[in-house]
């Protein structure tokens, strides 16, 4: 009972007011400092991965990297369109766009083969990241032209307009995924506690926890750059854990109260539960933060982003549920002692408790795993096993322009460009790197490949070479009349990469080169994860190990933890293909399936999946371990600890089912995915592992659970059994 949780418990319970403002403070000081501070954004270089980023490492040497650009259709409104009218709005547009600071420069006009069409292309000066802050500026001189020329349609997409309209569409989903989901929370945390004040708690300290981690995100920025990800995360992971944390400890403190029968103060009663579920919350979210930190082991900007804004919110989770809840609860239960007295004085009956009643339902649920503890678990292991087959079938992708909502202007726009100028739908930058006296070999070797590729029916257009000044980079720009999504633009890349290349650049002595451009990007980036998959994972399983081992000192428990939260996460990943690959819930879930999954999303899933089944494994096992310490036969232990735990563990699963299942509403097909794994996995985890499987496997091995030790009987009052009641009152 003077473990560092009960310390700084019973500090904040003492002096609840001073540990509240304190509270305040730090969240106004984080929110401060990150505004001072500001964004470090990621920058392009800092996504660069495999033979693409060496290939445009290399044309930015010799400032010969592809720019931003921006593309204006002009067509009539009805009819035919007027040749002349349309070439003056070409002549004013250009004229308008080089005026402007943002622009470096205006392609001339460009028909289409049906003439129906007039192309202007924009390249934008600065980074290709920063391009779409700029999109204002020419969408402006865009509308002015079109008000000049009403008989014609002025339309504007490109790579920085549709990543504006698709950063906008994020914040619109985000702010209504608020909206359904605080409520609904609420609403859970009422029917919990039959408490509007108590639960507001969990929510209020989960949005200051949200805070305070979205203005320390903001300062570590500056060591690891955002990639802009970090706030969605935030936000997603800290509601979950946040309001979950609170919860673990608001039930624990409640259920002290029952039994304590009144006899205990508000600051025993905070001391007991810091004693038992703080120091659950403190181990989950220490395993949750360790098993993020893996990501770092990808190294990839957004993962690392994604580490950091995880990270950053559990831990303020956790530091809240340490400080400002006991002080809260001790507030709380100050008043309601007040309450109570007053009413005793008026001689009314004390209102009772809604107590900690285990529920017929949980009897019922653990039934199978008590009386049929091997049929359970093999048949809840084989079903999980069949969630898992269809993993089996994984395909992953980049999730690219082609895949947004349709919802965004841009993208309908972009879709009209594509069809009205098949031969610019995909672009690869072939760029070369040697020593200026090999620059006539590589001026030919450019040339001998441009010719290849026109006798390439997967290639068109014309080819467009260009040099660096010190004549040491050079790059030629080849065109794919397929989507870059397609299996023609993936077939067109590798043509290149294996044949013309090195047939013909390949041959110049000392010459480095690679092919870089959207499609080789899709094509790179799940390979650089792919290699980097086995040590995460090893890191992953070996993270959780440790963890479960230091948190029961048990070595069959934390390997009974590893096997579950791989069993338990697997299966949610079988579902999101099973789901998300097919097509049959599209209409269900509203999204086109793209036949693949995110190439980002199973990594990314799997590590948060490990960490959050930390939370359950630990809330669940440290009640049985409570009970064994206290000389209770582990059998019995194992069905009890599951009973007083299992009304917390579902009112978290819950609120975390609601948290997670609000983003499948959102467009970003890889949020959506995202979303809908979470959600299966929280309700697998808690209905299936932790009722099921982990019941009916500490059942079977019995006291070998514990091995290598059986924990040892506990002195202090967390140990006693839920019917025994202190017998001095401490107050």
């Amino acid at each position: 009972m003077n473990s560092l949780t009960v310390r700084v418990a019973r500090s904040s319970a003492r002096h609840p007011w001073r540990a509240i403002a304190g509270w305040l403070v730090f969240v106004a000081l984080c929110l401060a400092v990150g505004s001072a501070l500001g964004t470090n954004a990621a920058r392009t270089a800092d996504y660069r991965v495999g033979e693409a980023g060496r290939a445009e490492a290399m044309a930015a040497e010799g400032g010969l990297e592809r720019r931003a650009t921006e593309q204006v259709l002009i067509s009539a409104r009805s009819g035919a369109l007027d040749a002349t009218a349309a070439q003056a709005a070409a002549r004013n547009l250009a004229a308008r766009m080089e005026r402007l600071p943002e622009v470096a420069s205006v392609a001339a006009p460009v028909r289409s083969a049906d003439g129906g069409t007039l192309l202007v292309e924009v390249a934008l000066k600065g980074e290709e990241r920063d391009a779409k802050d700029k999109v204002d500026a020419l969408a402006a001189q865009t509308a002015a032209v079109q008000k000049a020329y009403p008989r014609l349609s002025l339309e504007e997409t490109g790579s920085p307009s549709i990543s504006k309209g698709v950063d906008q569409q994020r914040a619109d989903d985000l702010a209504l995924s608020e909206k359904i989901t605080l409520p609904v929370i609420l609403l859970t945390l009422l029917a919990v506690f039959g408490s509007l004040t108590m639960a507001a708690v969990p929510l209020l300290l989960a949005l200051s926890s949200i805070a305070a981690a979205v203005g320390l995100s903001m300062a570590a920025s500056h060591l690891s750059p955002d990639a802009g990800v970090g706030t969605n995360v935030i936000l997603m992971i800290g509601l979950a854990v946040g309001v979950d944390y609170t919860l673990f400890y608001l039930k624990r403190e409640r259920e002290e109260r029952a039994r304590g029968g009144g006899l205990l103060s508000p600051e025993a009663l905070v001391e007991l539960a810091a004693a038992t579920s703080g120091r659950a919350v403190v181990v989950s979210g220490l395993a949750v933060v360790a098993s993020t930190a893996t990501l770092y082991l990808a190294s990839d900007v957004i993962f690392s982003s994604l580490a950091t804004g995880t990270a950053l919110v559990v831990l303020v989770a956790v530091a809240s549920s340490l400080t400002a809840l006991p002080a809260l609860l001790t507030v709380l239960g100050r008043r309601a002692e007040r309450r109570a007295r007053r009413r005793a004085e008026r001689g009314r009956p004390a209102r009772r408790d809604r107590g900690t009643a285990d529920g017929r339902l949980w009897t019922a649920l653990l039934r199978p795993a008590a009386r049929h503890p091997l049929a359970t678990l093999c048949v809840s292991v084989l079903a999980l096993l069949g969630l898992v087959l269809p993993l089996a079938g994984l395909h992953l992708t980049e999730m690219s322009r082609d895949t947004h909502s349709r919802e965004i202007p841009a993208m309908r726009v972009y879709d009209r460009l594509n069809e009205t100028f098949p031969e610019r739908r995909v672009t690869h930058q072939v760029v070369v790197r040697a020593d200026a006296s090999r620059a006539p070999a590589v001026a030919g070797a450019l040339r001998e490949l441009a010719d290849r590729a026109a006798a390439d029916p997967l290639f068109t257009g014309t080819p467009r070479l260009r040099a660096s000044a010190d004549r040491r980079i050079s790059t030629v720009e080849l065109n794919v009349p397929h989507l870059g999504n397609s299996d023609e633009a993936y077939a067109s890349l590798d043509h290149l990469r294996d044949t013309h290349l090195p047939a013909t650049v390949g041959r110049v002595e000392g010459a480095e080169y690679g092919v870089s451009g959207d499609v080789a990007r899709y094509t790179d980036y799940p390979a650089h994860q792919n290699a980097k998959l086995p040590l995460v994972l090893g890191a992953l399983l070996l993270v959780t190990f440790l963890m479960t081992l230091y948190a029961f000192r048990s070595v069959v428990l934390a390997l009974i933890g590893v096997a579950l939260n791989l069993l338990s996460a697997a299966a949610s990943l079988g579902l999101l293909v099973l789901v998300f690959q097919e097509t049959w819930a599209q209409g269900l879930l509203d999204f086109t399936s793209t036949g693949s999954i995110g190439s980002r999303v199973p990594l990314f899933l799997f590590v948060i999946l490990f960490g959050l089944s930390m939370d359950y494994q630990v809330f669940v096992v440290s009640r049985i371990q409570e009970a064994v310490r206290a000389g209770t036969p582990t059998r019995q232990a194992v069905l009890d600890g599951i009973r007083r735990s299992a009304s917390v563990v579902t009112s978290a699963a819950f609120v975390m089912t609601t948290v997670f299942v609000s983003f499948v509403f959102l467009h970003i097909i890889e949020m959506k995915q995202i979303g809908f794994v979470l959600a299966a996995a929280v309700l697998l985890d808690a209905f299936v592992v932790r009722i099921l499987v982990l019941p009916s496997a500490m059942l079977l091995l019995g006291e070998r659970s514990w091995w290598p030790s059986r924990p040892t009987p506990a002195s202090a009052p967390v140990a006693q059994l839920p019917h025994e009641r202190p017998a001095v009152d401490v107050r």
